[in-house]
């Protein structure tokens, strides 16, 4: 049985509740001449279902604008909203002539369309947080520009986040099943799936308990990610679970999760989720990072931030479940215990054992009592509990409590005068120059670059306010959001890179990061990013 949940538990279970939906947002459901779920048109537009033109499904709004007068050119619809819950709105305009522009409603008006981009798709996008619970209304309104002759057409489609997962009629790529099945908790329970370009071409909410659901997709070749929400946070209980299927095969499928879990897959060429459950399969690795194409230097190191930024924080107690999963020594003894790197010993049998989910800290006071979660870019350096790089699984590994409790915020760094050491070799001390540093094995040497190459290009927009949050931080930022590391740092951490490439405990660790917040570490992807950049 579920336990009711205090004030300040309810708060935190609110920054993963669902975003709210648009009901008909892709304009494929008619009726007399109205959109389904368009509830306010004014008279001084007319609007009609085109196939002419659209984004998404096979057709779109065509709206006519006929008149100057802007109060009388809305056409919106009421959503319900959570107080504090984040809800990003955004729709593709298509003009024709330039002769209007088209402005967002989302509680308020919002930003302005471009009409001189004639001929084109753009997006109109607004992030709000509502201050208190209840409904407010989205859509648009018309405003006249220059030259404006009393008819205008515009061209809309795509209003997202989407309430819509009805198949689109008469498909002529690949279809795809959905077959849902939920637990005693059926509300809990939302969904949707992506394409490459993180549109919204589904989605889905509002079940009942135990309910059995089968929706089909419409989706061309291109790659997808599903992701399935929990806002108790404890997925789907006893046999409830999800599959996707494509001509009988199962791309996708899952049960147990946390919060959220995302996998992803390839319709047509590319390869694609095999359905490896949790694990989400195979990313097309071209597709994702198409965008950084040709560029080198920082240039390369600033389209990379794009592509990886934003991901979805799953907060710091789900680091448990991450490691339960996938943290696990498959590699060297291939036992199933907990792969700490701060005492593994990749050439012989481990003196220290930890049972994932059993030997969680905890107090600790000798190495081998329990392990926790080390954040190999410490905390202090970015201030503290701070999102998202609090719960950033990409820099925070398992390793023994009382072993990250020496290596406390040191940089990490060679040691030549060892204070203290690990029971696999990893080293607390000083460096030729008197510096304090901590040294793990050459094994996780690379590991823990590539790590702090990818801080450097995730955080790069925050980064280079953190060098005077502490002495080390200091010690090893630069204070700049290109170069990022001092001089000494940089051309170690180029070193251990090199001198320990990738393995294929990261690669399947970055895939397994990949499905828990859905983004990945470009420099286990690619090596040569590095030199490329730095």
């Amino acid at each position: 049985m579920k336990q009711l949940i205090g004030l300040s538990g309810a708060l935190l279970l609110l920054s993963g509740a669902v975003q709210a939906q648009i009901d008909n947002g892709d304009f494929e459901t008619w009726s007399s001449g109205t959109p389904q779920g368009w509830t306010t048109i004014d008279s001084g537009i007319r609007l009609s279902q085109s196939s002419a033109f659209a984004t998404t499904g096979n057709s779109s709004a065509q709206v006519e604008v006929l008149t100057g007068t802007q109060s009388n050119t809305d056409f919106r619809q009421s959503i319900s909203v959570t107080a504090g819950v984040p809800i990003e709105v955004s729709v593709d305009l298509y003009h024709t002539e330039g002769n209007v522009k088209a402005r967002l409603y989302v509680g308020t008006y919002q930003g302005y369309s471009n009409p001189a981009l004639i001929g084109q798709w753009q997006t109109l996008s607004h992030s709000h947080t509502p201050s208190s619970s209840g409904s407010i209304e989205v859509g648009l309104r018309f405003y006249d520009e220059s030259g404006f002759d009393g008819n205008e057409i515009v061209y809309v489609d795509n209003f997202r986040p989407r309430n819509d997962s009805t198949p689109v009629p008469g498909c002529s790529d690949t279809e795809a099943t959905l077959a849902l099945t939920t637990d005693g908790y059926g509300s809990e329970t939302s969904w949707s799936l992506i394409n490459a370009q993180d549109t919204e071409l589904y989605s889905g909410n509002g079940y009942g308990n135990n309910e059995q659901v089968t929706e089909t997709f419409c989706l061309a070749d291109d790659d997808y990610r599903f992701t399935i929400n929990d806002s108790y946070g404890d997925g789907l209980l006893g046999s409830a679970g999800y599959r996707i299927e494509i001509g009988g095969q199962v791309v996708v499928q899952g049960s147990q999760f946390t919060y959220s879990q995302s996998s992803s897959f390839t319709v047509g060429t590319g390869g694609g989720d095999n359905g490896g459950g949790d694990n989400g399969g195979a990313t097309n690795l071209e597709a994702y990072y198409l965008s950084a194409e040709g560029l080198t230097g920082y240039p390369l190191k600033s389209e990379l931030h794009n592509i990886i930024k934003g991901h979805s924080s799953q907060g710091y107690t789900a680091l448990w479940q991450f490691y339960q999963a996938n943290e696990l020594d498959n590699y060297y003894e291939n036992d199933g215990s907990i792969l700490d790197i701060y005492s593994e010993k990749p050439a012989s049998g481990d003196s220290v054992h930890f049972s994932a989910g059993q030997d969680q800290c905890g107090s600790y006071s000798r190495e081998g009592d329990c392990y926790n979660r080390e954040h190999s870019f410490p905390k202090s350096w970015f201030g503290g509990k701070v999102e998202p790089m609090n719960s950033d699984v990409h820099h925070i590994f398992a390793t023994d409590g009382y072993v990250n409790a020496k290596r406390s915020n040191y940089p990490y760094g060679e040691v030549v005068s060892a204070s203290y050491t690990s029971g696999n070799g990893s080293k607390l001390g000083t460096d030729a120059s008197g510096r304090t540093l901590f040294e793990p094995i050459d094994e996780f040497k690379g590991d823990l670059a590539r790590a702090y190459f990818y801080m450097a290009t995730r955080y790069q927009d925050k980064i280079a306010g953190w060098e005077s949050n502490t002495s080390n931080s200091d010690l090893v930022l630069d204070g700049s959001a290109d170069r990022v590391f001092e001089p000494w740092l940089l051309a170690l951490l180029k070193t251990w890179h090199l001198q320990d490439p990738v393995s294929q405990k990261e690669r399947d660790r970055n895939q397994a990061a990949f499905d828990h917040q859905g983004n990945r570490n470009p420099f286990v992807d690619h090596p040569e990013f590095v030199e490329m950049i730095w």
